[in-house]
């Protein structure tokens, strides 16, 4: 199937999603919040189901984008079996504070780049979420690189430069992934079947199914707010990063933190158990901004 370029600078949606409180949980509990039974509880004790009271993620945000139903709508030809996500960069423009809410979120086909044949397609997104209330909550960039689309002819991807601290990080928080996180970060609303399905993961050269990359963006997330701003996750407002390698449950990760300016930080997700001259990031050139 050809790529369609005429669909670029085309919006789509609104893509509606209707959210309570065990959502947001939910959500937490895919980015391995709770995972030791105690740390994280903020997001995940509500205290009282008739009122609940929940400190949210914000990567809860970052998802929006990225769900089945939006990859499924916006079709410009690309071969789904090598769809990853390769970035993204979320401005939060207000905190989620409601309990229960409806979001809606448009999302503009911003460009298509060809990175030659062999290496793929990059699909650039815009995506706005607002609320009920239509107070824009997140502005999210978000880059998939179709790995089997590479080739066809377009113009070439716009280079993205962050400079990195050429020093050792200032925090570093070491955690393993839980065998099944995948399987309980898929129920927020990516089910694509290279999360799940053995069969299909092996079909495109990896060992097991992979952790969706917003899950172990949510790792770094939890960890850079627990150094930095703890109990107070609504101070975050802007996390971008590179996904540089696939994460594979039940792996041991280590996020690296350097604080370059009052409310800004660097960051790096890197396999525990290796040398550090020889790791891949799994995310690399991160930002993290808050007030």
């Amino acid at each position: 199937m050809a790529i369609n370029t005429d669909m670029v600078g085309q919006t789509f949606g609104p893509f509606v999603r209707d959210y309570a409180f065990r959502d947001l949980e939910l959500f937490a509990l895919g980015c391995g919040a709770g995972i030791d039974g105690k740390n994280g509880l903020e997001y995940l004790n509500e205290h009282d189901e008739r009122d609940p009271k929940l400190k949210v993620l914000p990567m809860f945000g970052a998802m929006l984008i990225v769900d089945s139903e939006v990859t499924r709508t916006i079709d410009y030809g690309y071969n789904y079996a090598g769809s990853l996500h390769w970035g993204f960069d979320i401005r939060f423009h207000r905190p989620i504070v409601k309990m229960s809410d409806r979001l809606e979120t448009k999302v503009k086909l911003e460009g298509l780049y060809d990175r030659g044949e062999g290496r793929g397609l990059l699909a650039q997104h815009i995506g706005d979420t607002y609320d009920s209330e239509g107070n824009l909550l997140f502005t999210n960039e978000s880059w998939d690189c179709l790995i089997y689309d590479g080739g066809w002819g377009g113009p070439k991807p716009p280079k993205d430069i962050v400079d990195m601290p050429d020093r050792p990080a200032d925090v570093e928080t070491t955690e393993t992934i839980p065998e099944n996180q995948a399987l309980i970060y898929r129920l927020s609303g990516d089910y694509h079947p290279q999360h799940i399905d053995w069969e299909y993961a092996a079909a495109n050269g990896e060992p097991r199914p992979i952790l969706h990359a917003i899950s172990y963006a949510g790792v770094v997330m939890r960890h850079a707010i627990d150094a930095f701003v703890p109990g107070e996750p609504e101070r975050i407002t802007r996390f971008k990063t590179r996904i540089t390698s696939p994460v594979h449950p039940g792996s041991t990760l280590t996020t690296r933190l350097w604080k370059v300016a009052d409310g800004e930080l660097r960051f790096a997700l890197v396999d525990a158990d290796v040398d550090e001259t020889d790791t891949k990031p799994h995310l690399n050139w991160g930002i993290i901004e808050y007030k």
